[in-house]
């Protein structure tokens, strides 16, 4: 029960300073163009983005960190003294720390004096932060109530989501490689699948051998697994394993969110235990074809409900009862989703680079769904799949 590590070459970790600096000098000229006169960054995927800072700390909630854009000149960084050496990475060169945690003041008046006196040489007063749906501040409410009485009657408050999500949602090629070399690495694992399922295996095995064998295959980390498996099909693929062992008849299904260097793949596969039943062969095909339409699509001036559209006719024609999922693929890269959003309402304008995911879903028996995701970057003329696209047919285990 193993995967065959490939012979594939990983890509170079981190970013250049010119990719950084090609980055900041594109987001100040959006600035200065929405009248923005500095930006307030607070999230792991925004502050890697722009500084290159990566690091597993993220995971505790107990210190903030935050980095200021201004409207020229290289970002400042304010963060916990334990995290200036991993910052000062050759591009950051302006570091301003506290002693974190603190009982008091927990970077707030530092944070608060470093963005007046970035505004003080700026002809715009705005500062901006991300405010818009897919964001969060990650400071305690306290310390923003804090912050922002350190700012009155001096500084203008003002919603930057959507120049930061403009200049996030097209990939660099560096990025791209990122993502392409991680999909397929989770590929190989997926084209292996009696590397870590067999008939008579619990779930929580199932798991557990799947991750281990993506790890084996390259990435950095199984970030994200989600799955199940039932008899004739599934209709929870969001709860955690269980000690229910497979068995004849059952379909399953594994979606990862796999990471490298930071950024992820996501796309799942659904497999027949010994057999699949009729009603599930079929429902995986009406998928496969509404891929198929998806892709057809997926180019330059196009639109995100466009792509949903053409999948949904699609599932509608083969039998899907009613649209429930509420959306048939998202944008992808730092975090496992990111805009836009593949739903009817949803207007972005596909543009050569983006990363997204093509993942339609459908009830096809009550109480019985299929969903089918692929990985893959918007390009001039067709289409790059990132993931190796799925068999045609169901694959039986």
């Amino acid at each position: 029960m193993s995967v065959t590590k490939k012979t594939r070459k990983a890509p170079q970790r981190g970013f250049s300073n010119e990719e950084l600096l090609e980055r900041l000098n594109s987001i100040q000229t959006r600035m200065s163009q929405s009248g923005v006169g500095a930006l307030l960054l607070t999230t792991e995927a925004d502050i890697y983005y722009f500084t290159g800072f990566l690091s597993q700390f993220w995971q505790s909630p107990t210190r903030p960190w935050f980095v200021v854009v201004p409207a020229s000149g290289k970002p400042i960084a304010v963060i916990p003294e334990i995290g200036a050496s991993c910052m000062n990475n050759g591009f950051m060169e302006d570091i301003r720390t506290w002693s974190s945690p603190h009982p008091m003041d927990d970077g707030v008046s530092l944070l608060a004096s470093s963005v007046i006196e970035v505004l003080e040489i700026s002809n715009d007063k705005k500062l901006g932060l991300n405010q818009g749906r897919e964001t969060h501040l990650r400071m305690p409410l306290s310390d923003y109530q804090q912050f922002r009485e350190l700012l009155k009657n001096k500084i203008e408050l003002v919603d930057a989501t959507e120049i930061i999500r403009q200049q996030r949602m097209v990939k660099s090629e560096t990025e791209i490689d990122k993502i392409r070399y991680v999909a397929q690495c989770a590929s190989d694992v997926f084209e292996s699948p009696s590397s870590f399922a067999q008939t008579g295996m619990r779930t929580e095995e199932v798991f557990r051998a799947f991750k281990i064998a993506c790890l084996n295959a390259g990435v950095d980390d199984v970030s994200f697994l989600v799955g199940g498996a039932n008899q004739g099909g599934y209709d929870d693929i969001i709860s955690p394993p269980t000690s229910r062992a497979l068995t004849k008849g059952d379909v399953l299904i594994l979606d990862t969110g796999c990471t490298f260097d930071g950024y992820f793949c996501d796309f799942d596969r659904n497999y027949g235990i010994e057999s699949a039943s009729d009603s599930a062969l079929k429902a995986y095909d009406v998928l496969w074809q509404a891929t198929e339409a998806g892709l057809a699509v997926a180019k330059p001036g196009n639109r995100c409900c466009d792509i949903f559209n053409a999948m949904n006719d699609v599932m509608a024609a083969g039998g899907a009862l009613g649209e429930s999922v509420g959306r048939f693929g998202h944008g992808l890269g730092i975090q496992l989703t990111e805009p836009p959003s593949h739903t009817s309402w949803d207007q972005t304008v596909l543009e050569a680079g983006m990363v997204i995911t093509l993942e339609p879903g459908m009830y096809y028996k009550p109480k019985k769904m299929m969903v089918h995701e692929e990985n893959l970057v918007i390009r001039e003329e067709a289409p790059e799949l990132l993931s190796r696209r799925a068999a045609q047919e169901m694959p039986i285990i």
